[in-house]
């Protein structure tokens, strides 16, 4: 079992920042994949980014040259650094590990919200 704590969300003018992290307790010495995703207002959940324990990351084209993943794995945390926010970034996002077994844990959820 993977126990995911998330922090970091709140209110964010357009063109602001925000940082989001994730971490990780548990059995985390089995995980692999890290990354978050988000659940829109009209509630589809859509992969935002991730990044695998042996490097690499994937981006939503949504995302791409504003949105960094990142890890440190001694401190089995992942980071979300969201610059230049839109209005339509808001979302609910949410933290999933992958173990390398490819069970998947959520966490619980932080709102992001970007006022125009």
């Amino acid at each position: 079992q993977v126990h995911l704590v998330e922090s970091g969300g709140g209110l964010v003018q357009a063109g602001g920042s925000l940082r989001l992290s994730c971490a990780a307790s548990g059995s985390i010495a089995s995980i692999n994949a890290m990354g978050w995703y988000r659940n829109t207002p009209g509630n589809q959940r859509e992969l935002v980014a991730t990044i695998p324990r042996l490097g690499g990351r994937n981006y939503a084209d949504s995302v791409k040259g504003r949105f960094t993943i990142s890890r440190d794995n001694a401190k089995n945390t992942v980071y979300l650094q969201m610059n230049s926010l839109k209005p339509e970034d808001t979302a609910v996002y949410t933290c999933k590990v992958t173990t390398w077994a490819g069970d998947g844990y959520w966490g619980q959820g932080t709102q992001v919200t970007v006022s125009s």
